[in-house]
């Protein structure tokens, strides 16, 4: 795989001021992104009016569906016929798009989901933050699988890990979530577009195969196998059903054995180079916050209060929420007190640490239903706590 660069026509480059998810539709059209389906709900609608406004200057599709199970079942047709895709969603219509999810995780479809959380569960809180969905992210869809998953903390995060997503849909064949919520959709910031040359963009990875050679399911050495257009003279045969390599079903626990084992590792044996997480002060640390989104954000005055009061506190920021970076939370685990989590849920990814954390250290969960962000005094109060 090669690494191209964004098109400068399609490229708005310099300082702008915007919302996460108009940045996030200008990091998508950066991408090379030239397919959207979607279906308009809060309070994600803003990123799809500016694709909508976007893509006919431009000769893309927009699409609007009758619903978000048709959607997702566009975005899939559409990336086997050689576009990048992508849809922009929130909470119930990620419920609706799980199954076909699944089915693109199955044929091994890049494509990008965004989802623009608020309160639920069900309608719950359209207006108001929340970032209940991550472990739906991760197991929404059933069966054994592994999937990829970023969390923007601002509008230029929005813009850069959109980009990101469809980098990482493209090498590893697999949908990309973007998890934003709705206080980064919603703020407005400075975002840098910049220069379209200074854009990297992951290449599809297109067979050299000639049509008689080849098969749709045969890996590469880091389990991915190469795709093709549908309709430039290859005969594709693709399911949801466990296939074998030509891609036709099998029903054999062998077949499942076989295939299913090379969709998780495909992730799994890249998660030091999928993993993104920024670290501050946890050399030292005694306490580490791990926080994602926007709670990462307000986690920073607690951070910064307490190594100012002389308590040993470090701080990852999870850019990366799916796969998880057991590894670094296993290694640090070994050498401090106490994580504390900070999210606008009541506790998933705290069970993550803590699952990590096997019992080495202790996890704080520091949580709320949805609706609001935290105080930093509610994150400093647990430190205290935790430094007696």
């Amino acid at each position: 795989m090669t690494d191209d660069h964004a098109e400068s026509a399609n490229v708005l480059e310099g300082v702008h001021f915007l919302d996460g998810d108009t940045a996030c539709a200008e990091g998508a059209i950066a991408a090379g992104c030239c397919f959207f389906a979607g279906y308009p709900i809060t309070p994600s609608t803003e990123a799809a009016e500016r694709i909508a406004a976007r893509f006919p200057k431009l000769g893309h599709l927009f699409i609007q569906m009758e619903d978000e199970l048709a959607s997702m079942a566009a975005l899939v047709g559409a990336s086997w016929g050689g576009a990048k895709s992508m849809s922009v969603t929130s909470g119930p219509g990620i419920s609706l798009m799980m199954e076909n999810i699944g089915l693109a995780v199955m044929m091994e479809t890049p494509c990008v989901v965004v989802n623009v959380q608020r309160g639920g569960p069900s309608t719950g809180l359209p207006t108001m933050v929340g970032q209940a969905d991550v472990m739906q992210a991760r197991w929404g869809s059933h069966g054994d699988y592994e999937i990829i998953a970023l969390s923007p903390d601002s509008p230029q995060e929005a813009f850069d890990f959109t980009i990101k997503a469809f980098n990482l849909a493209e090498q590893y064949r697999v949908p990309v979530l973007l998890l934003m919520d709705e206080c980064v959709g919603h703020m407005t910031e400075r975002v840098v577009i910049p220069p379209a040359g200074e854009i990297k963009l992951a290449s599809r990875r297109y067979t050299d195969l000639p049509p008689d050679e080849y098969w749709p399911y045969i890996p590469n050495d880091d389990l991915v196998p190469d795709m093709v257009k549908a309709g430039e003279g290859y005969r594709i045969h693709t399911t949801g059903l466990t296939h074998d390599e030509k891609g036709y079903p099998v029903m054999s626990a062998e077949a499942q054995k076989t295939l299913v084992e090379r969709l998780v590792n495909k992730i799994r044996k890249n998660a030091d180079d999928i993993i993104d997480i920024a670290e501050r002060g946890t050399r030292e640390a005694e306490i580490i916050i791990v926080a994602y989104g926007i709670t990462s954000r307000v986690a920073e005055p607690a951070y910064d209060w307490a190594n100012r009061n002389g308590i040993k506190t470090g701080y990852i920021k999870l850019n990366t929420l799916w796969p998880f970076p057991e590894k670094r939370i296993r290694a640090l685990a070994r050498k401090v007190k106490a994580f504390i989590v900070p999210e606008i849920n009541l506790g998933q990814i705290a069970l993550e640490v803590e699952r990590c954390a096997a019992g080495t250290a202790a996890t704080r969960s520091v949580c709320h239903a949805g609706g609001a962000v935290h105080d930093p005094e509610e994150i400093i109060k647990v430190i205290k706590e935790v430094a007696k």
